[in-house]
């Protein structure tokens, strides 16, 4: 057919682009939401333990939740079939305020501070009185975290059964938070009924006892447990992302977190470094006007304690690293 035969209805209209949906102001209403608490983070996708249920849900995050980050302990309003299983997943569409943040980060110089743990209201210390030794720094550390999240610290020493932790307690009896010795890998009454409802997050080296010691708290958890290597006298990571376990009996919550290498506390203000530390107060009278607790003159010199000598150099640690200025 030649050209000059041809008219319009011959001719092929190339179809257009599909035009999207306008768009609305109006945000879908989610009727039909549950909630939960998260459990466990993995590159995008979570596991949820729902409120009043036992199973755990798989969710991934809705467009509504935007860039908010989610971590363990978080608790989230999600829709979906919570009857799916891991083949349907449900979606998190929001975020509900958070009580607490507990936060660090990776040294006392890096101003990028991440949340570990949210809504959390007791900090558990896992030490063990030997077989690694108990390190002084990482307990005021933790102590310092937890009082700068308004968060309850106390401290559990584990293996007593291989070194008597008198000594230890004594130090730290002074700043009125609750203590726990585990002999022979079995906790006490006492912590399993402190823990009950509430939600605890336990912070530790590899080999103390960590994964242990949630097996005592729940027994579900089936955590692996790890030896310490005896040339080094360092723990074997058994734990190697943050996870929740819910607790038996009157409910709550127990987080477990990978054994920590280093806790960066350049978030914390000065003053709240300070007040970790009332049992030195004492010593300080006799200080030099706007002392640096790091002088010649400065009263802590007089100090001969080993225990105490190291709560100080931990102070004075973090009181060089740290330069974050006013009360938080």
């Amino acid at each position: 057919m030649k050209s000059h035969n041809l008219d319009e209805d011959d001719v092929r209209i190339r179809p257009g682009k599909s035009k999207s949906r306008p768009r609305t102001k109006d945000r879908p209403s989610f009727t039909n939401m549950f909630y939960g608490s998260v459990s466990t983070v993995d590159r995008g996708r979570f596991t949820v333990n729902p409120e009043g249920e036992t199973e755990i849900l798989y969710a991934v995050k809705a467009r509504e939740l935007g860039r908010k980050g989610l971590v363990v302990g978080d608790r989230v309003a999600m829709v979906g079939d919570p009857t799916g299983g891991i083949d349907h997943q449900v979606r998190i569409v929001r975020r509900e305020p958070r009580a607490t943040e507990l936060r660090r980060t990776a040294d006392d110089n890096d101003p990028q501070e991440r949340v570990i743990v949210a809504n959390a209201d007791r900090l558990g210390i896992v030490v063990a009185a030997a077989n690694p030794q108990p390190r002084v720094g990482f307990i005021d550390r933790a102590i310092v975290a937890a009082m700068d999240a308004g968060v309850t610290p106390f401290l559990v020493i584990t293996k007593a059964d291989v070194k008597d932790p008198q000594e230890l307690v004594a130090v730290y009896a002074e700043l009125g938070i609750p203590i726990f010795v585990v002999h022979d890998g079995v906790a006490p009454a006492s912590i399993k009924e402190f823990v009950q409802g509430h939600i605890t997050v336990l912070l530790g080296h590899s080999g103390v006892g960590k994964s242990t010691l949630i097996n005592e708290l729940a027994p579900e958890a089936k955590r692996i447990t790890g030896s310490v290597n005896d040339l080094t006298g360092k723990g074997k990571h058994t734990s190697t992302s943050v996870i929740a376990f819910p607790l038996s009996g009157a409910g709550g919550i127990v987080i477990d977190t990978p054994g920590i290498r280093s806790f960066g506390l350049a978030h914390v203000s000065r003053e709240t470094i300070i007040k970790a530390y009332p049992d030195l107060v004492s010593y300080t009278v006799n200080c030099p006007r706007a002392c640096s607790h790091d002088e010649p003159d400065c009263g802590l010199v007089e100090i001969s304690d080993p225990i105490i000598l190291e709560r100080v150099a931990s102070m004075q640690n973090l009181l060089a690293g740290n330069f974050t200025i006013g009360v938080q």
